[in-house]
């Protein structure tokens, strides 16, 4: 059966390569000749773990990530990591310092509270998360500096990131939205971590990132399953993987390196952006509320000039095919997340709808 193939600007699940979703649609009914499922073979089959490790070494191949990081596939989400992260990184006593830029950064601080002192560096909560605040009060002995580099919700992302002020000290970084889609130094990073299913796969993964040298440091009990050394132990496969996620995510990278990788992937997200951004400033009837030297390259948010019936322009737009345009609910509007496997006809598909949609309703 053939599908008529829509536009998804949804902010996750996000829209997947079109390479991936075949390769899964044959994968859940024969992986590899093994007639058997990707969905029934044990993580303890050859199979299953060479497609771990091919994983492994793709991430690590395409993000040039150096050997003395570990690589870790778990489950939980990002959501998890605002928990695991301070657990295993911070202390009592000891301070990290936290950038306050959405509502995923908010959380991840109410998290980390519990483990240990919390030093909010920045907040731009007052203005509605509109830019990032780059002006740090760091705490001189934070352990960590923890930012969110793509902010999902209200459209703003870090251009170049932070120094740490404690020279000891190194950037822990929520990348879910925006992994894979530019180029990473990881010189300042102690960790790095992503859900999947912005960018990268389908929900049930989580990538995590991790230096070798900055566990093992905190004198406390913890659970064996938020230990992140019993993962690196037991190669991300401690408790059973989400397999068919994590096969999701390999086709993915191996879609993204035949493109050319991450050098590539980023120009065409710098001119997918700029030409959704020109359209919006061009436009009589929309505007971005993000200031412009924060704009987002994966989310860009938008809203009327003037109080208008914004389910007319969704329906407007869902007639087209070009769909999940609705803003966040906690900020209404609309917004368009342009993951690396939007490709450009849909930004100019979505360009398309919004002159003609001007030319209808403009005074």
């Amino acid at each position: 059966m053939k599908y008529k193939k829509k536009y998804n600007f949804s902010a996750g699940p996000g829209m997947l390569p079109q390479d991936a979703l075949d390769a899964a649609s044959e994968a859940v009914l024969d992986y590899e000749n093994n007639g058997m499922s990707i969905l029934e073979m044990s993580h303890r089959s050859q199979s299953v773990i060479d497609l771990m490790n091919n994983t492994t070494s793709l991430a690590r191949e395409l993000l040039s990530i150096p050997d003395n990081f570990h690589i870790l596939w778990l489950q939980g989400g990002a959501s998890t990591q605002f928990s695991m992260i301070p657990m295993n990184l911070l202390s009592d006593e000891q301070t990290a310092d936290y950038t306050d830029t959405g509502l995923w950064a908010d959380k991840a601080i109410d998290e980390a509270k519990a483990f240990g002192l919390v030093n909010v560096a920045s907040s731009t909560k007052e203005f509605i998360y509109n830019h990032i605040n780059k002006d740090l009060e760091q705490s001189p002995k934070a352990i960590y500096l923890h930012i969110t580099s793509n902010n999902t919700i209200y459209g703003t992302q870090w251009k170049s990131f932070p120094n740490t002020l404690n020279p000891n000290g190194f950037i822990v970084a929520d990348m879910s939205s925006d992994i894979f889609s530019r180029k990473i130094d990881f010189n300042s990073f102690g960790l790095i971590y992503a859900g999947a299913q912005k960018n990268m796969g389908p929900a049930g993964v989580t990538m995590v990132i991790i230096r070798d040298n900055i566990l093992g440091k905190i004198n406390r009990h913890i659970p064996t399953m938020f230990d992140y050394n019993t993962h690196i132990n037991k190669k991300s496969a401690f408790n059973t993987p989400p397999v068919s996620a994590i096969f999701v995510v390999n086709r993915t990278l191996s879609w993204l390196k035949e493109l050319g990788g991450v050098d590539i992937i980023e120009d065409r997200n710098k001119i997918k952006s700029e030409k959704l951004y020109q359209e919006i400033e061009r436009n009589s009837i929309f505007k971005c509320p993000v200031n412009k030297e924060d704009r987002s390259q994966m989310n860009v948010p938008f809203i009327f000039t003037e109080k208008r019936d914004e389910n007319k322009f969704l329906q407007f737009c869902a007639d087209r095919g070009l769909m999940t345009l609705k803003g966040h609910r906690s900020v209404g509007g609309f917004r368009a997340s342009i993951y690396n496997a939007m490709p450009l006809e849909g930004i100019d598909a979505l360009v398309a709808a919004m002159q003609d949609y001007e030319s209808l309703h403009s005074k």
